[in-house]
């Protein structure tokens, strides 16, 4: 998956301008899991601001989840759950804990695709359909332009079409309550 990322700053008399133009570079196209794909867009370790010309911190993440005020963009590419059938398993998850540090470990062992992130989550559909379901048994049908508001949840998307399906996500890193 490719995603053009466009990263703005200031130049040395203090204008705004483009600062890169290219693609995003911490994407991974999954082997194991045919079809899937993760891109993170940027992400901040805190609420303050970069300043002038900001260093792109996507290469050096040690984790996908941000921090208490943090944050991240994230583009997953969802293929359809029926190209994940005869999946290697153990190969697969040793792949998803290399390349989704952090996230990988808030994966349920016993409810494949599950997850609950200390993150407030805004997820839009940009492409296709996909099914968000949740610890109740409820699903949800989300088709392009639906916007999800995942607060802290364990959920899990599956696409149930022949076609894959696009999601954006922007998590904001929270305090665990109580």
């Amino acid at each position: 998956m490719k995603i053009r990322r466009i990263v703005t700053g200031f130049d040395r008399d203090g204008r705004s301008c483009v600062v890169s133009d290219g693609p995003a570079p911490r994407t991974h196209d999954f082997e194991h899991l045919p079809g899937f794909s993760n891109t993170v867009v940027w992400a901040l370790a805190d609420a303050v601001a970069p300043t002038g010309s900001p260093a792109d911190p996507t290469p050096s993440l040690t984790t996908l989840m941000p921090g208490p005020g943090g944050s991240a963009l994230t583009i997953v590419r969802f293929p359809p759950a029926a190209a994940l059938a005869h999946v290697d398993v153990e190969a697969a998850a040793a792949e998803q804990a290399r390349e989704l540090p952090g996230l990988a470990d808030t994966f349920d062992p016993d409810r494949p695709g599950f997850h609950a992130t200390r993150t407030v989550d805004y997820q839009i559909v940009l492409s296709g359909e996909l099914w968000l379901g949740l610890d109740t048994g409820e699903e949800t049908h989300l088709r392009a332009g639906d916007v999800v508001i995942q607060n802290g949840t364990s959920h899990a998307w599956t696409n149930r079409t022949g076609e894959p399906a696009i999601l954006a996500a922007v998590s904001i890193g929270t305090e665990q309550a109580g």
